[in-house]
């Protein structure tokens, strides 16, 4: 999951006008302390339009693409690596629609959450008339309690 930290940029190639758009997301760190990394993301033609207009600063996505790594000579005299993801599919993850109950946004989850972790006897369907069954002998010598 990536969130935008730049607005993605239009822009035409010189040869053939085809459309390439480039953009900063941000990835959160694998543990706490770790810090995040950012990332280059570039699509092209008729995705290059669909990022310029669903993609905005802030909002969230999980990008399906491939990785490459660019070299380039620096002004100072040595070379740069650096990771750029090319683009196959976008899936907004702020714009899902509510309705769609399989799919809710952590945050989401975690705001709706009970605040009291009170026991309620309405919140379980328990009928009274199912059988409960005590454990014979045989059972309780048996190392394996389950």
């Amino acid at each position: 999951m990536a969130k935008v930290i730049r607005n993605p940029e239009l822009r035409y190639t010189t040869d053939t006008q085809t459309e390439v758009a480039q953009m900063l997301v941000e990835f959160e760190g694998r543990r706490a302390e770790d810090p995040p990394c950012t990332l280059k993301v570039v699509g092209w033609g008729s995705l290059a339009t669909q990022m310029k207009e669903t993609c905005s600063e802030g909002h969230r996505f999980i990008i399906e693409g491939r990785l490459s790594m660019n070299t380039f000579e620096r002004k100072e005299g040595f070379k740069e690596k650096r990771a750029e993801l090319v683009v196959s599919h976008l899936y907004p993850l702020d714009a899902m629609d509510e309705s769609q109950d399989n799919v809710v946004a952590f945050d989401t989850a975690k705001a709706s959450a009970k605040s009291n972790d009170s026991y309620d006897e309405d919140d379980y369907d328990f009928d009274e008339s199912d059988s409960v069954t005590t454990p014979s002998s045989n059972d309780a010598d048996d190392p394996i309690p389950f």
